[in-house]
């Protein structure tokens, strides 16, 4: 099946990323339908020109975009359009999920001849805004080819890593790194802080050197700061990234003691009360010990 602005899209999520990602498909003339758990979440979109979406008009939508929460959230949604998806559809799924999850998802679709494209994504709340995320495509080659027109306004990049589920574990990949690199920025913008360097100056003084990254050039400044608003990561979010990896990593008894331990820091940041905050109030987790 082919694709083009015409085409009807359903998009499910309208949080952090949902709601940028559905505003430049709106911007870019498509005809999107919107829907979230709570339903006002999707107001500002309307007023942009999308219409609100009742589940159970899902088959009447070729493409179906979801960018939802965890594994939890996915299943839960999936629960309540099962029975009115229709053969030749398919959901292109960019949450970030376990690679277990997305492949029983898909199965379970399969069974209605739609077809599950796995495809999370990188690049936080500004490369949502921008369209300039990267993203990790699993599934039906062609599929994958012919959703470029969606892909296109959303991201600089999709890569297939292979089949189904695949995309997921690249994603795990890339969070592992991520996830496992704020615990350390925090570290050492701390330490810094101790030894008397001004800290505002870290980013810029390492920026283009080995210990340079996107994460540390977007956390450094705010753990130095101690700015938190907007919330661009959440650390409920990458906590639970992270226990993917520690999960995936279990199933091939694979040894990861540097992501089990910024997995240790995160659940204990986010249990004492910092769930939904920002991900750079890491920071505070570190001074406090």
């Amino acid at each position: 099946m082919s694709f083009n602005h015409q085409t009807k899209v359903a998009f499910l999520g309208m949080g952090l990323m949902g709601s940028r990602m559905a505003s430049r498909l709106l911007n870019a003339g498509f005809q999107v339908a919107v829907w979230n758990r709570k339903s006002a979440a999707c107001d500002s979109l309307v007023a942009q020109g999308a219409t609100k979406l009742d589940l159970k008009d899902i088959g009447q939508y070729p493409i179906v975009l979801s960018c939802l929460a965890d594994d939890f959230a996915v299943q839960a949604v999936i629960n309540q359009i099962e029975e009115y998806l229709q053969p030749k559809q398919v959901i292109v799924d960019f949450s970030s999920l376990s690679v277990d999850k997305t492949q029983s998802l898909a199965k379970l679709v399969q069974a209605k001849q739609t077809t599950w494209i796995d495809s999370p994504v990188s690049g936080g709340t500004i490369g949502a805004e921008q369209g300039t995320l990267v993203i990790f495509a699993g599934g039906n080659a062609q599929v994958i080819q012919n959703l470029s027109i969606i892909y296109d306004v959303l991201s600089q990049r999709v890569t297939r890593m292979g089949e189904t589920g695949t995309g997921q574990a690249t994603k795990i990949c890339n969070q592992l790194i991520v996830a496992a690199n704020s615990t350390l920025i925090a570290e050492a913008v701390a330490l810094a802080s101790l030894s008397g360097v001004d800290t505002s100056l870290l980013a810029p003084a390492l920026a283009g050197g080995f210990a340079d990254s996107k994460p540390f050039q977007i956390l450094a400044p705010r753990m130095a700061t101690h700015t938190f608003e907007p919330v661009q990561w959440k650390v409920q979010t990458l906590s639970k990234d992270l226990n993917n990896a520690v999960k995936l990593a279990e199933q091939f008894n694979l040894e990861i003691p540097v992501a089990t331990h910024a997995l240790s820091q995160l659940k204990d940041h986010q249990n004492n009360g910092f769930s939904e905050a920002d991900l750079a109030t890491v920071i505070q987790h570190v001074e406090a010990k």
